[in-house]
């Protein structure tokens, strides 16, 4: 048995290595989808276009003014003179919000009144321009309890962000495309394995020859499953060289459940290559699979927001769960006690996929 499965494995690797265009996938799609996403893909909205109409020109106006400049997430690049200015400059897209300070701001500051201020931003980018306002309100309110320090009864909010102190995206997006990249990479490679056999009438031989389905099954995924940690680790040394980001837990949990997620893709992309008959078809099922599976995934919009129903369907998604395992891994440290759920979703989707995998076999064999 172990005879006909490292022959098989011998033949694998060397159809992967004699391949040009397998050996690009293999080495150079990883890192540039790294290097790509990873820089292109971020939340953090800084150095924001930002106009002011000051109309009440006193210090307390100019001191907050002073104050969004030097938060560096606006820079104040035009000041207005008239409030038809600012439907000129949003209308141009020349900034991304005005502040509007009417007369008489610092008048009902100091009278212990409510002094309002006008924030008009561009909300064409919704995601964005909540943004922009949650900045904008952090500013205020900084800048309101520094000055009220001294007032009776003033209360300091003191907040503290757990795993990511800088609030920075890419925290949350590096470990992510970890996820992401090895369903690409498996799903696409392992799909054609069956089908390549089928094109070039090596099937028949080989369903012939002594080796049982499971050995066939094994020699297919073993060497796609040692593909799919090489280029796990190629990733991990990036996120850590690269972008500072170090495991914060246990490596060896990571491996385990990584292999388990690649053997559950590996199922998959033998169940696309079974039943597709050109490698054509397996690629383009293999894309027809993996969109769903970045949408549901969690990793571009939050699950909870999604209609009750394709919160259901997220349970068959396999980077769902293994993107809440590498994040819980690597960027918050915890173990298989707070990662139970998603561990438990991995293997059983694993199991499923590949049994399935197992029975088509079965079914083209006959």
């Amino acid at each position: 048995m172990f005879r006909r499965i490292r022959e098989m494995l011998i033949k694998e690797f060397l159809q992967m290595l004699r391949d040009p265009r397998m050996r690009a996938m293999i080495l150079l799609m990883p890192v540039l989808q790294m290097l790509i996403f990873a820089f292109a893909l971020t939340t953090d909205v800084t150095h924001i276009r930002a106009a002011v109409l000051d109309l009440d020109q006193t210090p307390s106006s100019r001191a907050l003014i002073a104050a969004f400049t030097g938060s560096g997430y606006f820079d104040i690049i035009e000041p207005l003179e008239r409030q038809s200015d600012m439907a000129r400059v949003l209308d141009a897209g020349q900034v991304r919000c005005v502040f509007h300070f009417p007369a008489g701001f610092e008048r009902d500051l100091r009278g212990g009144r409510t002094a309002r201020v006008q924030l008009l931003a561009d909300a064409t980018d919704s995601n964005s321009t909540a943004i922009v306002f949650n900045y904008a309100s952090q500013v205020l309110t900084g800048h309101l309890g520094n000055s009220a320090a001294s007032f009776p009864g003033a209360i300091d909010i003191e907040t503290r962000a757990w795993f990511n102190p800088n609030l920075e995206s890419k925290f949350y997006f590096v470990p992510g495309l970890i996820a992401v990249m090895l369903l690409v990479v498996s799903i696409l490679l392992a799909s054609i394995a069956i089908v390549r056999e089928k094109e070039i009438g090596t099937i028949e031989q080989l369903l012939v020859t002594p080796i049982g389905k499971t050995e066939f099954i094994l020699g297919k995924t073993i060497p796609y499953m040692v593909l799919g940690y090489l280029i796990m680790t190629m990733m991990l040394v990036l996120t850590r060289v690269m972008f500072g980001i170090s495991v914060q837990g246990s490596l060896l949990l990571l491996y385990v459940m990584a292999g388990v997620y690649i053997a559950g893709n590996l199922g998959l992309a033998l169940v696309i290559s079974t039943t597709a008959k050109t490698q054509q078809q397996a690629l383009l099922t293999a894309f027809f699979f993996m969109m769903p599976c970045v949408l549901l995934s969690g990793f571009i919009f939050p699950v909870r927001n999604m209609p009750v129903l394709f919160q259901y369907l997220t349970f068959l998604d396999p980077l769902r769960w293994f993107l809440e395992i590498v994040q819980g891994i690597v960027t918050k440290g915890v173990g298989p006690r707070a990662l139970w759920r998603p561990i438990l979703g991995q293997c059983g989707l694993a199991l499923l996929f590949l049994a399935l995998a197992v029975r088509l076999m079965r079914k083209t064999s006959d």
